[in-house]
């Protein structure tokens, strides 16, 4: 395209503000825009002319976006569409890229980035490709969710590396959920209607695990009655989940490596070579880097595995995140025990939110589990959580926590003189504690507190004097 002549793009949105911002700002970075309420519209002026690139929003009165989007692609396959939605859940843009979308922009977005993107979209025209993959809704306990930029875009990844038969290596901490990365991944793939089998290594002990992924024969060992399919025969034509990659022996290492070469392999005790084709999905929470280093790790192994990485977020760096996993989890709770779901009071999700949450999701999911069988009201409050939260240290992190959670619901609430409110609060907590260990001795007390005995005298003045 010659750069004297602007790229015609078009923007396809029922909401009017959209629309113009959209619109204007795609002008301004030089580029002939038209703008259009609904798919309809859109479709009928196509007949007429092609545009360079076209935005879309999924959820419309009439056609949908994704409607739209197969519609056009069915009629000029090289056109470039950008899907743009509030809902980023994995199966929306799972199914914008299935349908042939050269990107996902989440609402509500930045006019630079998209401006950004509708650039470089318009220097890769060729890119655009036209796939189709079955999609297996997923069950309501097995999906990731998330709307903080750094879930956002995992599921973009998701939806993108769902289509290529590419091995991938899922990290992140402990309780994160890569498990549900790797379903999710399998979900949306062509080799949805295929088995996904999922093994974690760690769980297995050293002299088991040969016989765990690759069966053995009968008579291979003792115990070995009668012959056993391993996990990777099972997983055959579809998607073997390796969680704790990094905690595998050196030797069976060996052993992975050539299945992910060639494909096959032999039974523990077997002659018979085993041919199978399956995407393996790895996960770690460990530096498999540091431990290539270490010798503890393969080399070429991590590069087979690593094709391409995705890293899950902890939950601490989503922490937005939060209300709406915890209202999945209390509703999860309320259908297990027949009862009407709990909430969290706004107190309670201020400390939910200022905890550092070291297992993550999983702690998260068990807390709400607890909640739900022991809080007595329908509101779960801060004083319901108690020291749920603590991590009994003693480093004053769970005090801290809640001094967080106490200063968001005040500055939430509009409240003024948070600070005033919060030093005369601390000198009343800590007077009263002190001169409740030393029996009302005022001098003692001064002293274990640091404080001169007339500032002590003036400060419980400064709070029995009436307001």
């Amino acid at each position: 395209m010659s750069a004297a002549v602007p790229a015609v793009v078009w923007v396809v949105d029922d909401d009017r503000a959209v629309r113009f911002v959209l619109a204007t700002a795609l002008r301004e970075a030089g580029h002939d825009v038209t703008a259009f309420d609904g798919a309809r519209a859109a479709l009928d002026a196509i007949a007429t002319r092609v545009p360079d690139l076209l935005f879309t929003d999924v959820r419309m009165p009439g056609d949908d976006g994704l409607v739209l989007l197969d519609k056009l692609k069915q009629r000029h396959p090289a056109l470039p569409v950008i899907v743009m939605s509030a809902y980023t859940d994995i199966a929306s843009t799972a199914g914008a890229f299935r349908g042939g979308a050269q990107e996902f922009l989440s609402k509500p977005f930045d006019l630079d980035e998209a401006v950004a993107l509708a650039k470089r979209t318009l220097g890769q025209r060729q890119a655009a490709v036209d796939v189709g993959v079955p999609v297996v809704d997923a069950a309501p306990g097995d999906a990731l969710v998330g709307e903080a930029p750094a879930m956002q875009q995992l599921f973009r990844a998701i939806g993108r590396l769902a289509q290529a038969p590419l091995s991938v290596l899922v990290t992140g901490e402990t309780g994160t959920g890569k498990e549900l990365v790797a379903r999710a991944l399998h979900r949306e793939s062509p080799r949805a209607a295929r088995p996904f089998v999922a093994l974690n290594t760690a769980a297995i002990p050293a002299e088991l695990l040969e016989s765990e992924l690759f069966g053995h024969e009968a008579g291979a060992f003792t115990g070995a009655s009668r012959r056993h399919v391993g996990r990777f025969e099972q997983a055959d034509g579809g998607t073997l989940f390796l969680d704790e990659i990094g905690d595998m022996p050196s030797a069976l290492q060996t052993r992975l490596l050539r299945v992910l070469a060639e494909g096959e392999f032999f039974r523990v005790g077997g002659r018979e070579l085993i041919r199978v084709d399956v995407r393996v999905i790895a996960a770690t929470h460990q530096d498999l880097d540091g431990r290539v280093a270490a010798g503890a790790f393969r080399a070429d192994l991590l590069h087979r595995l690593d094709v391409v990485r995705l890293r899950l977020p902890p939950l601490r760096e989503r922490s937005e995140d939060i209300p709406r996993l915890a209202e999945r989890f209390l509703q999860a709770a309320a259908t297990r025990f027949a009862a009407p779901p709990k909430r969290f009071g706004r107190q309670a999700l201020a400390l939910l939110a200022a905890h550092d949450w070291p297992g993550n999701v999983r702690e998260l999911e068990n807390l709400c589990w607890r909640m739900a069988a022991l809080a007595p009201g329908d509101v779960i409050t801060a004083g319901d959580l108690g020291d749920t939260l603590g991590d009994g240290s003693g480093d004053g992190s769970a005090w801290e926590a809640a001094l967080r959670a106490w200063a968001r619901a005040g500055l939430a609430a509009g409240e003024d003189g948070l600070h005033a409110q919060a030093r005369e609060r601390l000198d009343r907590v800590l007077l009263e504690a002190a001169l409740e260990h030393t029996g009302g001795r005022r001098s003692e007390a001064a002293v274990r507190l640091g404080l001169g005995r007339n500032t002590l005298t003036r400060k419980l003045g400064a709070r029995r004097r009436p307001s």
